[in-house]
């Protein structure tokens, strides 16, 4: 088998999932002592570029962020976990799905943040777009989140012409 032959071999969710921890600083955070949206939209891409990288083995660029919902506030001093996985691939694209909590390690408290879907396109070093290996989905919860991706994409394109249609 040749080595590109290899590279193309499906994978399993499991094999792009990433995990990473912020702790916030004061720097990270508004004068309330609350974690910037910014910030944290920033982690949230790196997250996401984790787990595209770690699935195709190759550079990865953001294409879109669906949205994000703030449901609860990260303070000074609580731990942020993001956790990501590829949902679906379509052919040189992945949906990624990230997942934020925080954590009060003080009080042995952790609450889910924000969720937030994520469109990678793998390149090359020139930035052209290569292909994905597919993504295998191995639990119920991940065969869902790969049906869900085809339609988000859906919605994602219709959207996309709606606004080109309104630039002219």
């Amino acid at each position: 088998m040749k080595e590109r032959d290899d590279v193309m071999m499906p994978r399993p969710v499991r094999d792009s999932q990433s995990e990473m921890a912020e702790i916030v600083l004061p720097n990270d955070a508004n004068p309330l002592g609350a974690l910037l949206g910014g910030r944290l939209m920033h982690w949230v891409d790196l997250a996401g570029a984790m787990a595209a990288h770690r699935h195709s083995r190759n550079y990865v660029v953001t294409a879109a962020v669906d949205h994000l919902d703030f449901w609860t506030p990260a303070h000074v001093g609580d731990l942020v976990i993001l956790r990501s996985s590829v949902n679906r691939v379509f052919h040189t694209s992945m949906e990624v799905g990230v997942k934020v909590y925080v954590e009060n390690y003080l009080l042995d408290h952790c609450e889910h943040v924000s969720s937030a879907y994520l469109t990678f396109v793998a390149v090359d070093a020139a930035g052209r777009h290569l292909p994905v290996p597919p993504v295998v989905p191995e639990t119920e919860e991940q065969k869902r989140w790969y049906d869900e991706a085809g339609r988000r994409r859906d919605v994602r394109r219709a959207e996309l012409q709606r606004r080109q249609l309104n630039k002219t």
